[in-house]
Order: structure tokens, then sequence, then C-alpha cells
């Protein structure tokens, strides 16, 4: 299958649809990566092709869960889910933290050359971060517990806000580990186009009183 084809059957499968402006730095996000990637080490997929597969459309597959008008993206690493998503919600504002800086700055280039208005960017750690203000949604691929997101971001929740955990196979045990005050309000089985493997998404929210 050709990268064409690739883009568009999978951005089809997906129910995203871009304009012409929108698929050319989704394009272009892929390009930069696949640069940078070469130099700094971003990530452990190394082809372009896999890049398209594993993130951006690995990112793109929850675009129509997130609630809210503000997202934090808790350990973006090379600005996933952050930058697909921001792309294609011009409306929603993002903000990627990582504690790594070479992996911000890549995230604040590709936010220039793309020119992304509703991107900000942070180098820190989630539990030290002092933000403006509270976010409608947390989202994270990065940690590998789900107590470990919860804790160190839930100062950072609005009063009505969710978390969301993008994960792999359903983590049945790390749901029995949920700190004190939140619970599971939903659970997403993904399908990811051209990629075998389960995908789940888990939107996690304070419990009611």
């Amino acid at each position: 299958m050709s990268v064409d084809n690739l883009w568009n059957s999978g951005l089809k499968s997906l129910n995203c649809q871009p304009d012409h402006a929108q698929l050319n730095q989704l394009k272009q996000y892929v390009e930069l990566l696949n640069r940078w990637n070469k130099t700094y080490n971003l990530t452990s997929v190394r082809e372009p092709k896999d890049m398209i597969l594993l993130h951006v459309f690995d990112s793109l597959v929850v675009a129509d869960y997130l609630k809210g008008n503000s997202c934090l993206d808790v350990g973006s690493g090379g600005g996933l889910p952050t930058i697909p998503l921001a792309i294609m919600q011009p409306q929603r504002l993002f903000t990627a933290l990582d504690t790594n800086g070479k992996k911000t700055r890549f995230i604040q280039q590709a936010v220039i050359e793309l020119g992304l208005k509703n991107v900000s960017v942070i180098h820190d750690r989630v539990e030290k971060w002092q933000a403006d203000s509270k976010f409608d949604a947390i989202i994270s691929r990065a940690f590998s517990s789900i107590h470990d997101f919860v804790s160190a971001s839930s100062v950072h929740l609005s009063k009505q806000g969710c978390f969301y955990a993008m994960k792999g196979q359903y983590p049945t045990a790390e749901l029995q580990y949920l700190p004190q005050g939140f619970h599971l309000a939903a659970s997403h089985q993904l399908n990811v186009p051209f990629v075998d493997g389960e995908r789940h998404l888990l939107e996690i929210c304070t419990k009611s009183i």
C-alpha cells in the first residue's frame, strides 16, 4: 500500500476528515519526527510508515472521546497524542508536558513549524509543575501505572474533569488500585487502523459525593 493510500484509508477508518491544510500538517509532523529521531532518539519507531500507524493513528483514535476545552498531555514524549489531536481539534487547548528536555524542544519546534496556536509546551515534572489553571482532560500514553498517573496529575484536574489513560491490554489488576476518590467512568476498546494488538482508553473521573 502506498503512503498516500495508507493516510487516506487510515483516516477514513478513524472517521477523521482533515482538510487539505490539516492533512499536510499531519504529514509534516511525521517528517519532522523522523528527521529529529535520527539525531535525538525521540522514539523507538524508526520507519515513517510505522510512525503514521503507531503514533499518528494511535493518537487520533481517542479524538472522539475527549471532553472539555483544555487537555494536559502528561509524558508527551515526541508530542503524542498532543500534536495529532491539536491539528485535528484547533478549538481545544493542549499542553504537552515532559521531563525530557530534548523531547520538549522537539515539540516546541514542531509547534512552530506546523503553526499550531493551541499548544503549549512544558519541561517539568507533573507533580512539581505549578499551572495557572486546571484542565478538563488529562491524558497519557506514557505512564506504566494508572495509579501513578492519577496520583501525580490529580492536582491539575478541574472539578468536573476526567483522566484518559491510553493502555494496551485491559488493565484489570491496575484498576483495583485507583487512588481514593476516583473511579472508572468508562472503558473503550480501540481499533487502530492496520495495527494488531489490543488498545484501550480508560476514562477515570472523581467520584460524585
